[in-house]
């Protein structure tokens, strides 16, 4: 009881100190706002959109020779984020129109439902977004627009993939603070090094066996301040793009600093077999975080619903290998499999009938370009952390 009253007045506070901050000490430039769209998703009867209105804080685009200071410059700005709180959206999509609000922090949700399914021959479709008002907008506000992209799977789709980010796509190297620390704030989305022929096994899973498209969804407990260099780099990288599902870190009346991660991957898994209730979905994560325990609770939720689970295998930790793997032996029917990389998990799949035996190449030789040694600055920047890890 205490900590639900210490909850609701910190984030009280924290409301309080925004608008304080936006009216006094750091006024919105009303003429360079912008409204970001994350990919959004949905079937043929229901669309969902997840995005925020912000002051463009005027990230630069990453090159692959960018300094730590310039990396640094831009990571301080995505997290120094200057919100448009309560902004009202009008979205446009597929012959409807309608209003939709954003919190105190910018975030906005779309969502449009429909009586009959739509009829679509396409995967990806648009929304047109306008922001129309905010408390703070003058009434000469210039309009502001975007386009936003949804994902709607076909009815040919085989599966859908549900894979978790860190350490299963982007090496980030969870369970070390400072090598994580590294990874974020050092390092762009050019820099950032994907695992070893992630994309190429993506690509087909994606593609799977009936030539069609398999829709991919991708959660992870980072927050919404890097999707632009999550974007970013998976279009470096070549990596399947698919709707995002990550977190917001500020206070809510509900969560301190933001629900705990285990519920927020559990609970998009079981959001996403809800809004898909026709397609079986493979799981893809690692053994940095509890992966194999929340896919074993999906597992368990959803009988029949999980072709598969794969847990890349990152803390090469003895004791923690025997926990997955005792873990997996709770999944009865459903294999939940330790690997040690993307081409083990790429030869099972083959074997399972999820993707055409062709694409193991394609994975085993990108496994090997992506292998490369570190540069010198990596290499310097990691012999200093193992020494302070000692």
């Amino acid at each position: 009881m205490l900590n639900d009253v210490a909850l609701h007045l910190a984030s009280d506070v924290e409301t309080y100190f925004d608008e304080f901050k936006v009216r006094f000490l750091r006024p919105l430039d009303h003429n360079n706002l912008m409204i970001v769209p994350y990919v959004g998703h949905g079937n043929r009867q229901r669309v969902e959109l997840h995005g925020r209105v912000l002051e463009d804080r005027g990230i630069q685009s990453a090159e692959d020779n960018d300094t730590i200071w310039k990396n640094l410059v831009n990571m301080y700005r995505r997290f120094d984020s200057r919100e448009v709180r309560f902004a009202v959206i009008e979205a446009e999509f597929h012959g409807q129109k309608e209003q939709f609000r954003a919190n105190n922090e910018g975030f906005f949700d779309v969502i449009f439902e429909f009586e009959k399914p739509l009829d679509l021959s396409e995967t990806l479709v648009e929304m047109s977004l306008t922001l129309v008002d905010c408390p703070t907008c003058p009434d000469n506000l210039e309009q502001v627009t975007s386009t936003a992209k949804i994902i709607i799977p076909p009815i040919t789709a085989q599966y859908g993939i549900i894979s978790d980010l860190d350490d299963t796509v982007i090496q980030t190297n969870v369970a070390n603070i400072l090598k994580m620390a590294r990874n974020t704030f050092f390092k762009n989305s050019r820099t950032r090094l994907p695992f070893e022929g992630v994309a190429a096994f993506y690509q087909a899973l994606q593609h799977g066996t009936n030539q069609g498209f398999n829709p991919i969804f991708y959660v992870s407990n980072s927050p919404w301040n890097l999707y632009d260099l999550l974007r970013d780099f998976f279009d470096v990288r070549g990596i399947p793009i698919g709707p995002f599902f990550l977190r917001d870190l500020g206070l809510t009346p509900n969560h301190w600093i933001a629900k705990p991660g285990s519920e927020h991957k559990l609970g998009v898994i079981q959001k996403l077999l809800a809004l898909h209730p026709e397609l079986p979905f493979i799981l893809i994560g690692d053994s940095g975080e509890h992966d194999a325990e929340i896919y074993a609770e999906a597992i368990k939720r959803n009988p029949g619903r999980i072709l598969a689970a794969y847990i890349r295998d990152v803390t090469r930790d003895d004791e923690a290998d025997s926990v997955v793997l005792s873990i997996a032996e709770s999944t009865g029917d459903v294999p939940m499999l330790l690997v040690p990389n993307t081409v083990a998990a790429a030869r099972h799949a083959i074997e399972q009938g999820f993707i055409p035996s062709e694409f193991l190449d394609d994975v085993e030789k990108e496994k090997e370009k992506d292998e490369r040694p570190p540069e010198p600055l990596e290499e310097l920047l990691s012999s200093d952390e193992d020494e302070l890890d000692s």
